[in-house]
């Protein structure tokens, strides 16, 4: 049968408390830093190159809310601010800023129709571009934006992640399999990997884990060997993986053709319970291997 997953409002409190960062980071070209040079002085100006290669700045929470992998390819700096940083800058000068951060597809962008009318600042404008008004968020104005206008706009952009339409849980799920079926995390990190390894072992550890697939199919291979069989049982294991073999999805068959499975490592991801034919119409374009236990 078919539900619909809602996170808690305790989810929801954590989401709102790590998705803007503290610092706010601010991607340009050279060509903009001349337009910032007193500002700049009061900030960190970062070559893109030594950014993305420091360990601080790799952080998956980092990475997830200002979407490193939609980024320009015309990034060449980055700025690191204190969240006041902006508040002093000259209005004129931080519409530039924001408008920047839209051409260079920075995260944490937002049409303003997902604000409630009225829940942000009268002083704070949009930035117009071909997709209409936007809002650029950064740490002084979401501190400023009421919580239930944060979890409005969250829920409504969570749900271009993913699908919260899931299968009921089973009945007969191990217990500390049904602890996270068809609920949310509340940290990012944890991924299709981690949670196809939870599931075998039931060590909860390892469920918050951000698992590569090196790591998965060495750990994978200790307990399952690949089959030939196109015969589900419960317990196996399905991959899909890429021509060259790189492993893109990875999931755990809890019986009945229903699967425990998570797709991506952001907390809008749900830990869910989906059916085989699902699983399969999404990673179509991959090759489907089975692993059962030894």
């Amino acid at each position: 049968m078919k539900t619909t997953i809602q996170p808690s409002n305790d989810q929801m409190k954590k989401w709102i408390e790590q998705y803007v960062p503290a610092k706010d980071l601010f991607f340009v070209k050279e060509e903009h830093v001349s337009l910032f040079e007193e500002e700049i002085l009061q900030a960190l100006f970062i070559p893109e190159e030594e950014f993305f290669n420091h360990a601080s700045y790799k952080q998956i929470q980092l990475a997830n809310s200002y979407e490193y992998c939609n980024l320009s390819k015309e990034v060449e700096f980055v700025i690191l601010a204190h969240a006041n940083w902006i508040t002093k800058i000259a209005p004129a000068k931080k519409e530039i800023l924001l408008q920047i951060q839209v051409q260079m597809n920075r995260g944490l962008i937002f049409p303003r129709s997902y604000f409630p009318i009225g829940s942000l600042p009268l002083n704070e404008k949009g930035v117009i571009n071909s997709e209409g008004e936007s809002v650029v968020l950064y740490a002084d104005l979401w501190e400023k934006t009421s919580f239930s206008a944060k979890a409005q706009l969250l829920k409504k952009y969570a749900q271009q992640w993913d699908d919260w339409g899931s299968e009921e849980v089973p009945v007969y799920l191990p217990r500390i399999i049904k602890k996270y079926a068809n609920t949310f995390p509340i940290e990012a990190g944890s991924n299709c990997l981690s949670a196809t390894l939870f599931a075998i072992s039931q060590q909860e550890w390892m469920i918050h884990e951000w698992i590569h697939p090196q790591t998965f199919i060495k750990k994978l291979r200790m307990t399952h060997h690949l089959i030939k069989s196109e015969e589900l049982i419960e317990g196996d294991v399905a991959v899909w993986e890429t021509d060259e073999g790189q492993i893109q999805h990875a999931s755990f068959h809890v019986g009945n053709k229903l699967f425990f499975n998570k797709n991506g490592q952001t907390f809008f991801n749900p830990w869910k319970i989906i059916g085989f034919d699902k699983l399969q119409a999404e990673w179509s374009q991959y090759s489907l291997k089975l692993y059962r236990q030894k």
